[in-house]
């Protein structure tokens, strides 16, 4: 199987380059911005054509929450003209496309786990860029797997992990939201799974599926920068607060816990307990 992975150098791609040994019946090709910009079509199209891939996996994304709301028109051109773009190119060249999705599709009004089929109603510009990529895809592409995931973290790039540990190491006090609710998702279980069901999908898919995927359980991000502090022995005290004493330029959803029923009947994926997969990040680290 002869594979695109799109936006190699994020966490999410830095995790499918990490697993690309372990797979010796796929070949891997690995570009980032500079060689594949998703928003250029032409680039997109040229690429697709002149070399024979089995599937694309996108893991490029406009990813900064806050700064999309004043960044209107390069959020969409990532995540939604972008997308609209791979989704051309593979229906015209036969190419499965994978494509990663975000629980800001949702409101995060819902006090149950958010399923694939529940209504979308993002609140932000990244979450309606993401939901329009959603959409420009299903319309185009002739076979594709939208996976929408949540709180991705992983030993690459900036993210709330590691943020806490840094922070946690030089100070004595830190003061974390404990009213924003869901479950983190490790980037290498993401991809470890992505690439267990590809197979599958590719054989058996004559459409579009949507799939929910984060780690096991439920946790606030107070409960995660505890479990962090606990796992790696910081001295730090961790104070518990509202998310009204954090504004954030961007709504941040209260509630973004997501249903796996549908990953999990589909393919028999066992999916790892958020904190399992956090102690074998934090021993990266």
């Amino acid at each position: 199987m002869n594979i695109l992975v799109t936006g190699c150098n994020g966490q999410l791609g830095s995790q499918f380059k990490d697993l690309s040994d372990l797979h010796n019946d796929k070949k891997f090709t690995f570009v980032d911005r500079n060689k594949f910009d998703i928003s250029n079509y032409e680039v997109v199209e040229s690429a697709l054509k002149n070399n024979r891939f089995d599937c694309i996996i996108n893991c490029a994304s406009y990813t900064n929450v806050d700064q999309a709301e004043n960044d209107t028109e390069k959020a969409l051109k990532t995540n939604s003209d972008g997308a609209g773009n791979l989704a051309l190119a593979a229906a015209k060249t036969d190419t499965f496309l994978v494509h990663f999705s975000t629980d800001y599709v949702f409101d995060g009004n819902k006090n149950q786990p958010y399923s694939e089929n529940d209504p979308a109603n993002p609140q932000t510009v990244y979450g309606i860029s993401k939901l329009k990529g959603e959409k420009q895809i299903i319309a185009n592409a002739a076979r594709g797997l939208i996976i929408r995931t949540a709180w991705l973290y992983s030993a690459y790039g900036n993210n709330f992990v590691k943020t806490i540990l840094l922070k946690g190491s030089e100070k004595k006090h830190l003061r974390v939201v404990y009213d924003q609710i869901g479950s983190p998702t490790f980037s290498s279980d993401l991809a470890y799974t992505t690439l267990k069901i590809l197979p599958e999908a590719i054989k058996t898919f004559k459409n579009t599926g949507i799939y929910n995927y984060s780690n096991e359980g439920v946790a606030s991000w107070y409960d995660i920068a505890v479990a962090i502090s606990d796992i790696k022995g910081l001295s730090c005290n961790i104070e518990p607060v509202r998310s009204e004493e954090f504004p954030t330029i961007a709504k941040r959803p209260s509630f973004s816990l997501l249903c796996k029923h549908k990953i999990k009947n589909d393919f028999m994926v066992n999916i790892p307990y958020w904190r399992h997969s956090l102690d074998i990040c934090l021993k990266k680290l």
